[in-house]
């Protein structure tokens, strides 16, 4: 079962991630597994502390797809750890990144940084990627912080809200693509990155359907 707190954010990234070219793409996430239910080409999972994202990337791994769900608030070098990230992707890959806002301190093992949608934004932006091409979106309600000041409260769909206060987003994510690459073939410019999802750019912070 769910916990509240991740309730729409699980949704919402699902709805982001499938309408990718699976089969085609070469996967994988870093210190979870959530994304290996897709039925990539390849996934991968890279696990901490075996693979140290903020030193032991970029080098001979290459991948079409990465992910990084509710990690990059435990990494002491976030900047590092994005930059390395964006070297390990092919040209016109994609990276999901999920982090918290407005949660207690979760010390596994150590707990370092919080970012708002519009800072996640441009923290992306300074590691490499295009912010016209960014899905950047938030949910959260008093509710639902107030109920995970002690625990972490599973979903009930009988007593839970699932409406979403802008101005107190619980949980932040985003859907990044590296720049694709560019032919310099006589023929001209053309792209040649993966297929991008055919998703339109939701608006940030939109209310979920009660159904989710």
């Amino acid at each position: 079962m769910p916990h509240w707190i991740r309730k729409v954010m699980n949704h919402r990234t699902t709805d982001l991630v499938r309408p990718l070219d699976h089969v085609n793409m070469d996967a994988a996430e870093i210190s979870g597994g959530r994304s290996g239910r897709f039925p990539w080409r390849s996934f991968v999972r890279l696990d901490y502390p075996a693979f140290d994202i903020c030193s032991d990337a970029g080098r001979d791994e290459s991948y079409d797809y990465l992910a990084m769900e509710q990690v990059l608030e435990h990494v002491q070098y976030p900047y590092r750890a994005v930059r390395n990230i964006h070297r390990m992707l092919r040209p016109g890959g994609y990276f999901l990144v999920t982090v918290p806002f407005l949660v207690k301190l979760h010390t596994h093992p150590i707990d370092c940084s919080r970012w708002t949608p519009t800072g996640l934004g441009y923290f992306l932006e300074e590691c490499g990627f295009s912010r016209d091409t960014m899905i950047i979106e938030s949910w959260g309600n008093r509710a639902c912080i107030i109920a995970n000041f002690e625990s972490w409260v599973p979903y009930d769909r009988a007593i839970h809200n699932l409406e979403n206060e802008p101005n107190f987003p619980a949980m932040v994510w985003a859907l990044a693509q590296k720049t694709p690459a560019i032919s310099t073939s006589p023929l001209g410019d053309m792209d040649i990155a993966p297929r991008k999802p055919n998703v339109a750019p939701a608006k940030r912070n939109r209310r979920p359907s009660p159904d989710v």
